[in-house]
């Protein structure tokens, strides 16, 4: 009566007699009981039989020479077994129970195997390049590693978190559907289908990145999704810019060249974006700065010579990432600065990772210079992949530095732009 999953083990000549009397359906729980003991790889000294049947009773007494019926649970010393099958089989036990039923499994082997192969999946996880350039998703990956592998296979969990990892990469969006986003990053477009787990997965890591509770209802997912570019109002969806000139006749471009000649700050939308094409400036360098305010000073100081500015307005929509992208494509560097504080780091990390934007002087210099000895917190740190010893300052001194403390030194940054790149205001058609 070898079990489904197991062969039989191939019975030694002078022991067949003997093992066909021993495998008999009334034995079942024994050797059930000795095969779950041995599997477990560790030392046997006695095992558990049962529940046994009036049958099942009789025939184990009578094995064992027991003058009495043991009752609905028998314990069995393996040594007993040892002499026994040893007198008429010539075997010990765990020899009986492998000529019987089959080979045994080696299940310590196998629970350490699977614990590697789990610590394994959380390693590549925790080192992925996605991970890696935004240390928020940090949070994110031990959730992930606490709520275990999915349907106790760790291929599946791995294939689950590729897909949402290909996700994330993918985001922001520029506004298109969630069906389009699925089939582009998962190839099926209803992958990312409300209440799918893979949908469920990348939330959890939106919501991660943006430091704010998991959504609880479809109201609140809609508006993270929307939060990332997706399926979001191209129109309302908008990002500030100053001094920006591209070359070209189109009408965006122009229209910036207007408002940048007048010394005055444009809204451009995601529409305008998604119609214009490449952006083409004729500047070297694109200043990002985190917070309006800054954006103002600089076009108070600077008027129609402003350097060209984009301004994130905090966290950046899908309009702010697509233009400064194709301001990138089209061969200018950006850099970024923002607040010291716990917000700024994560955005800073993800304009940076999402455009191939350098930090502008966001290193841990930087923030002691500034740092005041009083001044409010700096909300939950997590840590800033260019500047390794960041984080560590902030939460020593625990004392969050806005964007406007430094505007000093980020203008006459600006001012030196100005000086040696003039011709960059002479962008047209």
């Amino acid at each position: 009566m070898p079990p489904d999953d197991h062969q039989a083990a191939p019975r030694p000549s002078r022991a067949e007699p003997a093992l066909t009397r021993l495998d008999r359906p009334e034995l079942a729980p024994l050797w059930r009981a000795l095969r779950d003991r041995f599997e477990q790889g560790r030392p046997v000294s006695t095992v558990r039989v049962g529940p046994l049947n009036d049958a099942e009773q009789a025939v184990l007494a009578d094995l064992l020479g027991w003058r009495r019926l043991p009752g609905e649970f028998a314990r069995v010393r393996v040594s007993a077994l040892d002499e026994l099958f040893g007198q008429v089989a010539g075997l010990d036990a765990r020899a009986a129970v492998e000529a019987v039923t089959g080979p045994l499994a080696d299940r310590a082997a196998e629970r350490l195997a699977a614990r590697r192969a789990r610590d394994e999946l959380w390693s590549w996880l925790a080192e992925h390049p996605v991970v890696r350039a935004e240390p928020a998703l940090e949070e994110w990956v031990a959730k992930v590693s606490r709520s275990g592998v999915v349907d106790g296979s760790v291929a599946r969990t791995r294939e689950l978190l590729v897909r949402a990892l290909a996700v994330l990469e993918a985001l922001p969006a520029d506004g298109v559907p969630l069906p389009a986003l699925a089939q582009a990053a998962c190839g099926q477009e209803h992958a990312l289908d409300d209440g799918t787990r893979l949908s469920n997965l990348v939330l959890r890591a939106l919501a991660a990145l943006h430091d704010e509770p998991e959504p609880a209802d479809a109201e609140e997912r809609r508006a993270l999704w929307e939060r990332s570019g997706v399926a979001c109002d191209a129109l309302s969806t908008t990002v500030l810019v100053a001094g920006l000139r591209l070359n070209g006749r189109g009408p965006l471009a122009e229209t910036l060249r207007v408002w940048a000649a007048a010394g005055q700050a444009c809204p451009v939308t995601l529409a305008q974006l998604q119609h214009s094409g490449g952006l083409h400036t004729g500047a070297r360098t694109v200043w990002v700065v985190e917070n309006p305010s800054v954006l103002a000073m600089a076009l108070a100081r600077f008027g129609a010579a402003c350097p060209p500015l984009v301004c994130t307005s905090g966290w950046p929509s899908g309009a702010a990432i697509l233009l400064l992208r194709r301001l990138r494509d089209s061969g200018a560097e950006l850099r970024y600065h923002g607040d010291f504080d716990g917000d700024g780091i994560r955005i800073a990390a993800y304009v940076c990772a999402k455009t191939d934007a350098r930090p502008w002087r966001m290193g841990r210099s930087d923030y002691l210079d500034a740092v005041r000895p009083e001044g409010r917190g700096p909300g939950r740190i997590t840590d800033a992949p260019w500047a390794p010893s960041l984080a560590p300052a902030l939460r020593e001194h625990a004392v969050a530095v806005p964007e406007e403390q430094i505007a000093a030194d980020l203008l006459a940054d600006l001012a030196t732009a100005a000086e040696e790149a003039p011709e960059d205001r002479s962008a047209g058609g």
